[in-house]
């Protein structure tokens, strides 16, 4: 006797039995094959672009250390098991050696993140790695805080410090 149609009960996670509804073969707890088992229309982290990116020569680099702070309240990105979307804040704090983040560049990379499936911790990391090879920091933080879903916001920080700095 089915209790709830199309559904069933054995010794798995009920949502294995399920998860075709969200266009994916696989069974959800197994990242390891993430890439290859995006829902329709996702976008893979690997076609996010770091060459959007511009740097501007730090003027008082010679005269004195600055901190940077950048605060985007508006960061998107798509949950690559179900498609929906995740909303959060990234900030990035950072002391710059010879360079700095143009802005506008800045903006435009992150907005390419909105049709990506990825996950909130390779999130993070890969804005840490993309900016640190464009603008080679003495130091580095990026923080990514992502609004509730079921009750539970999720913050990553994730930093870089030039050792021979």
């Amino acid at each position: 006797m089915e209790v709830y149609p199309g559904w069933s009960f054995t010794h798995e996670p009920i949502v294995l039995h399920r998860i075709a509804d969200f266009g994916l073969e696989r069974n959800p707890m197994d990242v390891s094959g993430m890439q290859k088992a995006l829902p329709k229309n996702i976008e893979r982290p690997d076609t996010i672009d770091p060459g959007v990116l511009q740097v501007l020569d730090y003027a008082y680099r010679t005269q004195r250390d600055i901190e940077i702070k950048i605060d985007q309240p508006e960061f998107t990105s798509l949950c690559p098991i179900s498609g929906l979307p995740d909303f959060g804040r990234i900030v990035i704090h950072y002391k710059p050696n010879d360079m700095i983040v143009e802005l506008r560049s800045l903006k435009y990379y992150l907005l390419q993140y909105r049709s990506v499936g990825i996950f909130y911790e390779q999130v993070v990391n890969r804005i840490l790695e993309d900016l640190v090879s464009f603008v080679r920091p003495k130091s580095m933080e990026v923080e990514g805080t992502f609004t509730p879903r079921g009750g539970i916001t999720t913050t990553v920080r994730v930093e870089y410090t030039d050792k021979g700095k």
